[in-house]
């Protein structure tokens, strides 16, 4: 059988990942998230087939030529409505999974994760700040609270990166602390821009503080996507050096890997891409926690497979548990911040309890 190059060191055993083992994984993920994507998009207070669902996708995205046995109404609801909010869903849990694996790996600390490292209320103080300035139209094409967000998110990653450089080298437990520290800050300014905010502007401001999915813009959606493409990809060709430092920082420069620039580089990719997703969804945290454990626990820790699985798995679970907020109590839409905490805190309480995290 055919496998995945490995990595081996005196002290630790070769990795071994199955090639046929990998494409079927991956296989499986993406048609899971294909049919989840259909069934969700069929689920809201007018119900529609999700075979219906199927065909009106495929149709417009793949240009197949279906015969048309439905109503044009059931178009509009799926193609304009839910379909974009589903495609925010699974474009959120892909770029939070995938942040999380890497300040797990970077970082030798199973509960990292977006929220922890700052990056999250990073961009919450730039959306925080437009609300209150009142910014709220288009700055150079784009929306300017997304865009403030994004600045925020971006700044947080430079101040990060140069309180944790000493001498020109990162230390994970610097970088860490740096981002605690600076999360704690980014909370309490945003505690105080919430206390003189203008009153009327609370309720959207706890919207988008506790994680919401709303596409008004598209072409914001389709901007954001690209960046979350570009980083993902840059983090997938630094997986075999990550699989490589997994061994140790003097492991992997023995076996020519320039770890401080790829400790840079895969940390600024992955702090953008969950930084231009909070920009537009808000803080929704716990994917980055959850979805890096469980496929690690059934793929295996080469970052190989480990983070395109993270990537497709967060996806689904996005997508599935943003149909729970908008469905379950309908027509009340409950944010889906809510209800990944309500999954993120018990397992989060199940990991601080075992003694798998403290051998990370």
């Amino acid at each position: 059988m055919k496998t995945v190059s490995s990595i081996s060191s005196k002290n630790h055993p070769v990795i071994h990942v199955p090639f046929r083992r990998w494409l079927v994984i991956l296989g499986i993920l993406m048609i899971l998230l294909f049919v989840m994507i259909c069934i969700c998009t069929a689920i809201g207070p007018v119900g529609i087939s999700p075979w219906i669902a199927i065909k009106v996708i495929t149709r417009k995205l793949l240009n197949i030529p279906w015969s048309v046995d439905w109503q044009a109404m059931d178009d509009t609801i799926l193609l304009e409505i839910r379909f974009p909010r589903i495609l925010l869903a699974a474009l959120v849990g892909f770029a939070l999974a995938s942040s999380g694996v890497i300040y797990q790996t970077l970082l030798r600390n199973p509960l990292a994760d977006p929220f922890i490292i700052g990056v999250s209320s990073g961009a919450a103080v730039g959306a925080i700040v437009a609300m209150a300035l009142h910014i709220s139209q288009s700055i150079w094409g784009f929306m300017g609270v997304p865009l403030f967000a994004f600045l925020g998110g971006l700044l947080t990653i430079i101040l990060i990166l140069s309180l944790a450089q000493t001498r020109g080298r990162i230390h994970a437990h610097t970088l860490l602390l740096a981002g605690v520290i600076v999360n704690a800050f980014f909370s309490a300014v945003i505690m105080f821009i919430a206390s003189v905010i203008d009153a009327s502007r609370i309720q959207s401001y706890m919207l988008w503080m506790i994680g919401h999915l709303d596409v008004t813009d598209s072409k914001l959606l389709a901007v954001v996507g690209i960046y979350v493409l570009i980083g993902w990809v840059i983090l997938l060709l630094y997986s075999r050096h990550l699989n490589v430092m997994s061994f140790g920082e003097e492991t992997a420069q023995q076996l020519g890997i320039n770890v401080e620039r790829t400790k840079k580089i895969v940390f600024i990719a992955s702090s953008l891409i969950a930084g231009a997703v909070v920009s537009i969804s808000g803080i929704i945290g716990f994917i980055g926690l959850m979805i890096p454990h469980i496929m690690r626990s059934w793929v295996g820790s080469d970052h190989r497979i480990l983070l395109p699985a993270s990537a497709l798995g967060g996806a689904i679970f996005m997508v599935v548990t943003d149909t729970i907020a908008r469905t379950i109590l309908a027509p009340t839409e409950i944010p889906v911040g809510v209800i990944t905490a309500l999954c993120g805190a018990p397992f989060f309480i199940y990991l601080l309890r075992s003694r798998r995290w403290r051998s990370f």
